[in-house]
């Protein structure tokens, strides 16, 4: 016989449903008094965790250490691939022939020599000028080629299984190890088969590191912040024009330019915590709040007890138990849900479309200082500095004018600028014109190429992001791959080639959408439901 039960006043006073708030917050049976807050990253880095604090500015600036890393790999083709100064050999009997030529093309071998020695540059131990001249944007067309490769595989990975830390560690040790192999090459086919792999690794080094030293920023920051990345970049190409002036060899030069690359991993990476939006779409959101509170406590703030982290489409539902359901599964995208979706299919296509005429014009300017007849090392010292206040003037008037007319206005600039270059003759006067050209129009061009990856960035949700990216990476590989064939024209026609890609790129950015303000999203369910409630 059961004993009848005797109802409590807290019983009573107890609802059979128990009350619900906003939808963001739900009243636990257990605890009716505790409320249950859950907020999306950036509502909870806007409430609690600060938006750009301590933690931040830590996390972004030991991350964007690598970007110097890629320059350092993607850069150093400039001067491992230049052709020296040659000298007429004293004593030789066509020394008069020599004096009057003006290139080697044609003298007698014996008759003229490489300055400093056939060492100098693997144009000059392996005979890569007159006919052979092709090879030289050959071994750099198929670097780019690895990077468009690299590119499109560790997007995919940085979103899935390894991570974004996971995929920056594997792409740097890579970058390390084919550097170092490539200072051995024996022969020209050697030499062509590492460098193709090193691009492999080093395109998913910008695009790992990008995403994750953005990602944990907060909304009304993280444009100030992904314009700032490519300051690192910039000041890589710098260091490497400094680190090339030392060491002359080209062997030499390949083993200084990757050494880094170690140090980063063993003495950096251990620094850099995984992004926590990765967790969260991941099913691992104890880790992501684990992330959150760190974030919380270094910049001083606090975070309640009742507030939990939670994609942005389960924000918008209030059922306790389908969340707890939801907050454990995995959410996985690539590349094919972006194109089945209509409203990402077609930023996808655009994206590609301007990635790709603004990496023809900003490697083929960066290589193109070879054509400019004036010092190597001073020309590259100065387009990388050129690049630096485009990158202040872009980060400080991103979050007033937008990413749309930003975006139009940098490539037009570069655009008439360089369509101007074309113009422009290659004696005297003239020449110094055309390279105050060329560093204006690279100067525009880094403007873009900087705030193309904050705009691509916002206009994904976080579970195709490192994916639509990886895509877009790869279609500035590609046009990175033809920038030098572009270069061996020579005279005035790739600045025309470059002036009209700026001029293109500009009109296609007119197709996108503004993502000043707009959050960023997690699920493509959460985008869908964003944009319709806008």
């Amino acid at each position: 016989m059961t004993t009848p039960h005797n109802p409590s006043t807290s019983d009573l006073q107890s609802p059979l449903i128990p009350p619900q708030t906003k939808n963001n917050a739900i009243i636990t049976n257990k605890q009716p008094h505790i409320i249950i807050e859950r907020l999306c990253i950036d509502d909870m880095l806007q409430k609690y965790c600060g938006e750009f604090g301590y933690w931040q500015l830590k996390h972004f600036v030991l991350t964007c250490m690598a970007w110097a890393l890629e320059a350092f790999h993607t850069m150093v083709m400039i001067f491992a691939d230049r052709q020296p100064d040659w000298t007429c050999n004293s004593g030789s009997g066509s020394n008069g022939e020599c004096l009057l030529a003006k290139d080697v093309c044609g003298l007698e071998p014996g008759t003229w020599s490489w300055d400093g020695g056939s060492g100098m540059s693997t144009v000059a131990e392996w005979g890569l000028i007159c006919g052979h001249k092709y090879k030289v944007g050959l071994v750099q067309a198929l670097f780019f080629a690895g990077c468009m490769i690299g590119a499109g595989i560790f997007g995919h990975l940085s979103d899935s299984k390894l991570g974004r830390k996971g995929s920056l560690t594997v792409v740097c040790i890579l970058n390390a190890i084919f550097g170092l192999l490539t200072s051995l090459s024996p022969n020209y086919l050697t030499y062509v088969l590492l460098r193709f792999l090193t691009g492999f690794s080093t395109g998913g080094v910008g695009l790992c590191a990008f995403v994750l030293a953005t990602e944990p920023v907060g909304p009304s920051r993280r444009g100030m912040a992904g314009m700032s990345t490519f300051y690192f970049f910039s000041g890589g190409i710098a260091m490497l024009s400094g680190i090339a002036y030392v060491f002359r060899t080209w062997r030499a030069l390949y083993i200084a330019s990757s050494v880094p690359s170690i140090l980063f991993v063993l003495v950096i990476l251990p620094f850099i915590s995984e992004s926590p939006r990765w967790y969260l779409i991941r099913g691992q959101s104890e880790n992501a709040m684990k992330i959150m509170r760190a974030i919380a406590t270094t910049n001083g703030r606090s975070l309640p007890e009742n507030v939990y982290v939670a994609r942005d489409e389960e924000v918008k539902d209030i059922d306790e138990k389908s969340h707890e359901i939801r907050s454990k599964e995995i959410i996985s995208g690539s590349v094919v849900d972006a194109l089945k979706s209509r409203l990402t299919r077609i930023r996808l296509v655009l994206v590609v479309g301007i990635n790709f005429t603004s990496s023809i014009v900003y490697y083929g300017l960066s290589l193109n200082v070879v054509n400019l007849d004036t010092n190597l090392y001073l020309n590259v010292l100065l387009n990388s500095v050129a690049e630096m206040p485009a990158f202040f003037i872009t980060a400080v008037l991103i979050d007033r004018f937008g990413r749309k007319p930003l975006a139009v206005g940098t490539q037009w600039f570069s655009g008439v600028f360089c369509i101007a270059g074309s113009f422009m003759g290659s004696q005297g006067a003239w020449k110094v014109i055309r390279m105050t050209c060329g560093v204006l129009g690279i100067f525009g061009m880094a403007g873009t190429y900087n705030l193309l990856f904050i705009y691509a960035m916002e206009l994904f949700p976080t579970v195709v992001r490192n994916a639509a990216l990886g895509c877009a990476t790869q279609a500035a590989q590609f046009g990175a791959i033809l920038a030098p064939f572009v270069v061996v024209m020579g005279g005035g026609l790739p600045f025309m080639v470059f002036g009209v890609c700026g001029v293109l790129g500009g009109l296609l950015t007119f197709y996108l959408p503004e993502t000043l303000n707009k959050p960023l999203y997690d699920t493509m369910n959460g985008m869908a439901y964003g944009e319709n409630e806008a």
